[in-house]
């Protein structure tokens, strides 16, 4: 499975880190660390760093441990969310770093294998959990979550402006039978919505398997950590790249981003002191797009949304 996937934008990735990462000791976290792709391509390019790498799913671990396993201790592999960095960090000794990696979103072997239940295009069981020891499937959401609050999670997380329909359906079927398996809430969907709402927008399930995915894990909340986090543990020069798939975190980064970005000295000073200018440096206009090369490389890259920052100062 490793062999077959290629990392979106990856080159693009590297190149935004590259001038960070040349000096002998310097330390790249992949936070989402996946099938290995990025992590591999970091340590071959970069011959002099040491990577940590993070993932709560046990199972990308266990295939990422033997793909890298070639480096030796260069990579330190890490069961922990993205935004457990600063306790990692602190666990390892490696309080400054140099770059950071997200590759947000669902990893291609979570989209791959059917048992796990993220993918809406085959019947599996509603499972989602990207770390499946803990926590509750997407089954016992649709299950158990008052109609209000699945409701919320639709339109907040999907964006799904059929939320109140789809709802009313799900409660009414789970009241004749609780949902197990994808399949009977793809149909459901489908059964649901007017005929307009079918014609536009791809897969008329993406919307709702969004967002019971981003409850299941805590996904946003986690992005609303884990940005910041990244921020804070570079050292001065160090970067931080950012890979968004949905404009619901695409949203989060560009706030981080630009938050530290700026200057933070109220109006009318004659000269800006030191703890008001800013810290960051915005590395990308906007959010940089995958060529159509790259798309064609790894369809799944089509959504993507790169966005990348430098430190240029301590906090004050």
């Amino acid at each position: 499975m490793s062999q077959r996937h290629v990392p979106v934008m990856l080159q693009r990735c590297l190149d935004m880190l590259a001038p960070a990462l040349t000096q002998p000791g310097a330390v790249v976290v992949d936070c989402t660390l996946g099938l290995g792709g990025h992590s591999e391509a970091l340590l071959t390019q970069f011959p002099e760093a040491r990577l940590i790498a993070l993932d709560r799913d046990k199972e990308a671990l266990r295939l990422s441990g033997e793909r890298l396993a070639p480096f030796g201790d260069r990579a330190t592999l890490v069961h922990a969310v993205y935004d457990e960095l600063p306790e990692v960090l602190e666990r390892l000794g490696t309080p400054r770093v140099q770059g950071v990696l997200f590759d947000l979103g669902v990893s291609s072997m979570q989209l791959d294998e059917a048992d796990r239940g993220f993918a809406y295009a085959q019947d599996a069981p509603l499972d989602m959990r990207m770390d499946q020891s803990t926590g509750m499937s997407a089954a016992e959401v649709l299950n158990t979550y008052p109609a209000g609050e699945l409701v919320r999670i639709l339109r907040a997380y999907g964006e799904e402006k059929q939320a109140k329909r789809i709802v009313s359906a799900i409660v009414r079927e789970r009241e004749k039978e609780p949902f197990s398996n994808s399949a009977r809430l793809v149909e459901l969907i489908r059964d649901s919505l007017p005929q307009a709402a079918k014609r536009t927008g791809g897969n008329p399930s993406k919307r709702t398997f969004q967002a019971l995915r981003i409850e299941v894990n805590g996904e946003l909340a986690s992005v609303e950590r884990a940005i910041p986090a990244a921020v804070e543990a570079i050292a001065v020069g160090g970067r931080v790249a950012v890979l968004s798939y949905q404009s619901l975190e695409d949203r989060i980064v560009k706030q981080v981003f630009a938050a530290g970005a700026a200057n933070t000295a109220p109006p009318g000073l004659p000269v800006v002191p030191e703890r008001y200018q800013p810290r960051l440096k915005l590395l990308t206009r906007g959010a940089e797009l995958p060529t159509e090369e790259e798309v064609a490389e790894n369809r799944r890259a089509a959504p993507a949304r790169l966005r990348g920052v430098q430190r240029i100062r301590e906090d004050v």
